[in-house]
């Protein structure tokens, strides 16, 4: 049986990425023989003059190159993105996140043990702890795409309240997330990027939402770790105020604040009202995902998140008798 024609020749069947290793290398496809195991590190070798090659051909026969020797495939892009060349080092990551073969565990260990906290960063990498081959691009399109639409609705001079009321519309009117009410103890209310497909979450991920759009736009807003509930903050003005993302964006002055730590059986400490740092937003997301694993009697996802909440507390008390 003849196989595909390549450059206007009959040729046995072989596997497409040994004939595009074969062109890159000047070779005679017709009598050149397919490597053995003994020439297995070659052959890994020759895949990486193709790593920089972004044609669809050349992508999708690595990537299935790849899916057949999963084992080997790993070590070998693993070693390219651990490397000092960035453009190989990126291809290889590429790589490695459409394969799905993102390592979210040690990644997210990785990044509390940096100690270089980012939210946005952080956040979806606790989201591929779970999630390791979700789209992080969409994600960052969409909250891009938020951003844009708030900026469209903005006519500066504004002050932080009309900001934030711009950004209340955006959020809660037209793209129509709310939080989480029926379904609150479901875990993938945590995850950023669920909570921006799924349109609602817990407290804490509306928060980090209303945060990043915020961002986007230039506008500090501060997260604020209430015990029983998370909102935000701003303090651009002489005087604090407070919206909770979580009930649609509601206002709460400074002077209102005293009831609704009352209501939520929070002692009347002003400390209670500054912000909280992006450790202890993202342990507190871990905590609840240790809760909210537990309830669903997941109990290796609730081990899991519980590594990652002595993590971030190791860390921190390193830091703090440092």
């Amino acid at each position: 049986m003849s196989g595909p024609r390549f450059l206007g020749k009959e040729t046995d069947e072989i596997p497409l990425i040994d004939f595009l290793l074969r062109k890159r290398e000047g070779a005679n496809i017709e009598v050149m023989e397919v490597p053995t195991d003994d020439e297995f590190k070659k052959r890994w070798k020759a895949c990486r003059a193709l790593l920089d090659d972004e044609s669809p051909l050349v992508r999708n026969a690595l990537l299935s190159k790849f899916r057949e020797e999963p084992e080997e495939g790993r070590v070998f892009l693993r070693e390219i993105a651990d490397e000092k060349d960035p453009l190989l080092a990126k291809h290889a990551q590429d790589l490695i996140k459409s394969l799905g073969w993102v390592d979210g565990r040690n990644d997210f260990i990785s990044f509390i043990r940096s100690q270089r906290y980012e939210l946005e960063t952080g956040w979806f990498l606790l989201d591929r702890t779970v999630y390791p081959s979700f789209e992080l691009s969409s994600a960052t399109l969409f909250l891009d795409k938020l951003g844009d639409r708030c900026r469209e609705l903005l006519t500066p001079p504004m002050l932080p309240r009309e900001i934030c009321s711009v950004i209340n519309r955006v959020l809660f009117h037209e793209y129509g997330f709310r939080g989480a009410g029926k379904d609150f103890e479901n875990p993938e209310n945590s995850f950023l990027h669920r909570v921006l497909e799924r349109r609602k979450g817990l407290p804490i991920t509306m928060s980090v939402l209303y945060l990043l759009v915020a961002r986007r736009l230039g506008f500090d807003l501060e997260p604020i770790g209430l015990p029983n509930r998370f909102i935000v903050g701003c303090f651009s003005e002489d005087r604090p105020f407070y919206l909770d993302p979580w009930a649609g964006g509601k206002f709460y002055d400074f002077d209102q604040m005293g009831g609704l730590l009352e209501e939520y059986s929070i002692e009347n400490s002003g400390s209670a009202l500054l912000p909280v740092t992006v450790a202890d937003t993202l342990t507190r997301g871990c905590r609840n995902l240790v809760h909210h694993y537990s309830l669903a009697e997941d109990q290796a996802k609730a081990r899991l998140f519980n590594t990652f909440v002595l993590e971030f507390e190791r860390i921190q008390g390193i830091a703090t008798s440092a």
